[in-house]
Formats: structure tokens, sequence, C-alpha cells
């Protein structure tokens, strides 16, 4: 049983509703709030990270863990946290999978419809 256990099952829950990708941002940034000081979502628009969703005040240097979708970086989870372990680590990489197809933003599509 991980720390982690809850949060891990808000974000399912949150990911099963199957809101809008802005909504789901939003909410799990919420979810990811209880246990860390800071979250915040940056997007990549234009080649560019772009703070998206984020709670908490931002008064240190955030870990920054990278959101990939079909090996192209398309955005990075942001947390401020007293100490960040092997644990946090694994449990915001994993998080970081599970958002991944909400943050294409900039994503081209080359017309097709798409739906995480």
């Amino acid at each position: 049983m991980s720390a982690h256990d809850g949060a891990l099952e808000a974000i399912e829950q949150i990911l099963n509703r199957g809101a809008d990708a802005d909504e789901v941002l939003r909410d799990v940034v919420a979810a990811l709030h209880r246990d860390y000081s800071w979250v915040g979502i940056s997007l990549v628009e234009e080649g560019k990270l772009v703070l998206g969703p984020a709670q908490g005040e931002r008064i240190a240097e955030s870990t920054a863990i990278p959101i990939s979708y079909e090996n192209n970086v398309v955005a990075e989870l942001g947390v401020i946290a007293d100490e960040l372990d092997a644990e946090d680590r694994a449990f915001l990489e994993r998080v970081a999978l599970l958002i991944s197809p909400y943050c294409l933003v900039g994503w081209d599509t080359g017309g097709e419809a798409w739906s995480p």
C-alpha cells in the first residue's frame, strides 16, 4: 500500500468521468494539491511551455515531470514539496502517463476527429 493510493484512486475516478480535457486537468491538479504545496501543468504551445491549471503558492523551484504522448513531450507536471522521494517521483510519473492524452493542446490531428 502506497501513501499515494488515495490520490491515484481520485485521479482514476476523474479520468473515468469522461469530462473535457480542461476540466480533467484542473481536477487532477486539485487532487494532487492535497499532497503538494504547489501543483501546475504547463502545456507545450507553439514549442514553449505555458502554465495551465495550477494551485497553491509557487514559492520555490518546482520539480518537473515531463508528460509525453507518442514519444513527444506535450506538457510538464510541476510540483513543490518539502521533499520528494523515489515513491513520490514514481507516483508523479504514473500520473503524467495517465493524463498525457488530456495535454494535447497544440497537437495537430491533421483534421481528424480526436478524443482521449
